[in-house]
């Protein structure tokens, strides 16, 4: 799996996602573009932001129990997979402005680097190690940049 922690896995993500326009159609899914570039900026904005309000306790075990699995292991993830209700988009989304935040995103995480990550607590998952953090990151995007075909 490439690593959202190299300067060269990192400028092929920025490509992929430069190969998208506001007139990309997924090849399976409901989402629009912008609706999958806000969706995917969420994974981003439960690290950097504290907009969204944190899992309770039972939440949370659940979570740990039944998805968190799924989420930082290196295995692609299905087409259509189910979707946590923090990331579900209904809402048009703006693609330039989505777009935009997701590149600072990408950017961000690239410069304060694995030891900013290494046992860092995820909003749901509790302590995370460099490699599932990458894990949930680099994948999330290939999954959802693979649905709009690039």
């Amino acid at each position: 799996m490439k690593s959202v922690w190299v300067q060269n896995d990192v400028e092929n993500t920025l490509g992929r996602l430069n190969k998208l326009t506001a007139a990309s159609q997924p090849l399976w899914g409901k989402m629009s573009v912008g609706q999958m570039l806000a969706h995917c900026n969420i994974t981003y904005e439960l690290v950097y932001e504290t907009i969204h309000p944190k899992p309770n306790f039972l939440v949370k075990t659940l979570l740990k129990l039944f998805v968190k699995n799924t989420v930082i292991n290196d295995k692609p993830y299905k087409h259509n997979s189910p979707t946590g209700g923090v990331f579900i988009i209904k809402e048009t989304k703006d693609f330039d402005k989505e777009k935009t935040r997701l590149i600072e995103f990408i950017n961000k995480t690239l410069q304060v680097g694995e030891k900013y990550f290494e046992g860092r607590a995820s909003h749901s998952f509790g302590p995370l190690n460099t490699n599932e953090w990458n894990n949930m990151f680099y994948k999330h995007l290939d999954h959802h940049f693979s649905q709009f075909g690039v």
